[in-house]
């Protein structure tokens, strides 16, 4: 996919999209923190409406159409999705049922979003904490398994260019082996639309793969997962 080049209908859009989504960031925040003082999870509810509310923002001001393929999966299965933009991350809720998405430790520090990334159910990746770390996130996807919620990650660790092709992060795998859950690799072409000051009309497609049985030996789901995410990014044009 070729980067459109901004035009003035594009940032008019942009504005308008930056006026109504933060703020209404704001106004939700100020609702979760009011709620994650009473017991329940009507929080949920809370952070489900501003994940809508980022989907409408999208589609309805930046004019960016949402295009699924493939069969989203549920239930108990690790999602590997590629990560080009902020909107993948934003939109998984309308993606998966529940997802528990790893998350890095430092957006679980944010006031009030990271107790209530916490309450929800999102798990805490700390990398330079080694086998200690792989121990604790284990634990808390075993017991979100155990809820029936499907798991999703972003194995190359961070946000990464439109065709670009990092190595995946060392402890995809040991996720992956420990878990012993099928993998549904998940493409995305957000990077080229979504991923400026001043966003570009257009589509997105999210593509999720066929599933990747577990008990691979871990150079091989590696490869597996890394050619199969990045085929899949490429076929996104």
């Amino acid at each position: 996919m070729t980067v459109p080049r901004a035009t003035p209908a594009d940032a008019l859009r942009s504005v308008a999209f930056y006026l109504l989504f933060y703020p209404g960031t704001v106004l939700v925040l100020t609702l979760i923190a009011a709620q994650l003082a009473l017991p329940g999870r009507a929080f949920v509810r809370s952070i489900m409406w501003w994940t809508r509310w980022h989907r409408w923002c999208v589609t309805r001001l930046l004019g960016i159409r949402v295009n699924i393929e493939g069969q989203a999966p549920e239930g108990p299965v690790l999602v590997a999705m590629k990560h080009e933009s902020f909107f993948e991350a934003i939109d998984m809720p309308m993606l998966l049922k529940m997802p528990a998405v790893f998350a890095k430790i430092e957006l679980m520090r944010i006031p009030i979003w990271g107790r209530a990334g916490y309450r929800y159910g999102l798990i805490a990746v700390e990398r330079d904490q080694g086998a200690k770390a792989l121990r604790s996130m284990v634990a808390a996807a075993r017991e979100r398994v155990a809820e029936g919620r499907p798991l999703a990650i972003f194995p190359e660790g961070t946000r990464v260019p439109h065709k670009a092709s990092p190595p995946l992060q060392s402890g995809f795998a040991g996720l992956y082996k420990l878990l012993g859950l099928p993998v549904v690799p998940a493409a995305v072409n957000s990077g080229p639309l979504y991923h400026h000051a001043i966003k570009r009309k257009g589509t997105i497609t999210v593509r999720f793969g066929e599933p990747i049985a577990p008990g691979l030996e871990r150079a091989e789901v590696e490869a597996q997962v890394h050619a199969a995410i990045n085929a899949l990014n490429e076929s996104c044009e």
